[in-house]
């Protein structure tokens, strides 16, 4: 059987996406799983044995482009596909998989999507409060009634990376061999509302350095700023041990040093679901924006929140744009957390 994914855009849900891929490969064996999303996306589409390959979606993510759309859809067709899953609601993402003549498409009912699918599921969201829940029940023929009725234990998302991998890019980017690393993910997609304090990471830090590990932080171009803020707010001696990545790696150098680390502290953001696939231990940061939907998917995970529900707040109204419920999360709490985690794992 030969399979169509279109993929979703954002890093989060990408990852979420591989529990559908997992499911699909298990039920079929013998199937090639393609994905079509962002060229942005293979260095994580790459690292997902069941995809066979990764196509580059080459349209903007507001585009309708409708005579792109067609002309993509008609060079698929050569490719066979028996099956097809479009993952994000919109309609034109729909549209690539109807021009390239795909026999049966699968999708949750979204924007007037009849016709485009002809396997059209209707999502009752309290059914499946997870996302992961809601990509992995599309792979059944039989429409799968609540998270319940799935197969349990879910397929989670799980990327892989060579031990070999891991040394050669530490070392290219200089990073000590004698210290184990904690990794630090300080931004967060829509600003400071989601993120931690850049001061409570400092104090963390200089606590971590003390006790002998190096902090490397990851993100984003716009996230090196926050990097900076941190890597200066510690003493001089500690700041040798305290690397800025941000911006300064691609996302493949940057998953594979995600896989190198130790363990990692992170906001609510992508790169928290990267390293949840990675198995790394894992504690996450969570304000405004609420776990429930898209948690760590991870047995090594564990989320601190201090306030619950989701709050649609893109700014916060505390010094430099901080939400209090991420103020009120101590570093002492963190620490705990991440020495408990630290404490059940092996040696590297």
């Amino acid at each position: 059987m030969k399979i169509l994914v279109i993929g979703p855009s954002w890093v989060g849900d990408m990852m979420m996406s591989q529990g559908l891929y997992r499911t699909l490969k298990a039920e079929h064996p013998d199937a090639e799983i393609d994905v079509m999303a962002p060229a942005w996306c293979r260095p994580l589409l790459s690292r997902m044995p069941e995809v066979n390959e990764a196509l580059a979606m080459p349209l903007g993510h507001g585009a309708l482009a409708l005579g792109e759309r067609y002309r993509l859809g008609k060079a698929l067709r050569h490719k066979n596909y028996q099956r097809a899953y479009v993952l994000p609601g919109s309609f034109k993402s729909a549209l690539v998989p109807f021009f390239a003549g795909i026999a049966r498409r699968t999708g949750w009912r979204g924007e007037m999507r009849y016709g485009l699918l002809n396997d059209l599921r209707v999502l009752d969201k309290p059914a499946f409060p997870l996302m992961v829940e809601r990509y992995v029940a599309l792979a059944y023929d039989k429409p799968v009634k609540n998270a319940r009725d799935l197969p349990q234990p879910l397929l989670w998302p799980q990327l892989q990376v060579e031990e070999q991998e891991k040394i050669e890019t530490a070392a290219l980017f200089s990073l000590s061999a004698d210290r184990p690393i904690i990794g630090f993910c300080p931004g967060a997609e829509f600003g400071p509302a989601k993120r931690w304090p850049h001061y409570h990471y400092a104090t963390l830090a200089q606590q971590l350095i003390t006790a002998g590990y190096q902090i490397v932080l990851f993100g984003s171009a716009k996230d090196h700023e926050t990097g900076e803020q941190i890597r200066q707010s510690l003493d001089e001696p500690a700041q040798q041990y305290c690397r800025n990545l941000a911006g300064e790696t691609k996302l493949e150098q940057a998953v594979i040093l995600l896989a190198h680390c130790r363990a990692v502290v992170t906001n609510d953001s992508g790169l928290m679901h990267v390293a949840a696939a990675l198995n790394r231990p894992l504690v996450a940061l969570y304000g405004p924006s609420s776990p429930d939907f898209t948690p760590p998917l991870s047995h090594h995970a564990r989320v601190i929140r201090l306030i619950s529900g989701y709050h649609k707040v893109r700014k916060g109204d505390a010094e430099e744009g901080y939400h209090q419920s991420l103020i009120d999360i101590q570093p002492a709490r963190v620490m705990e957390e991440l020495t408990a985690l630290l404490s059940q794992q092996e040696p590297a």
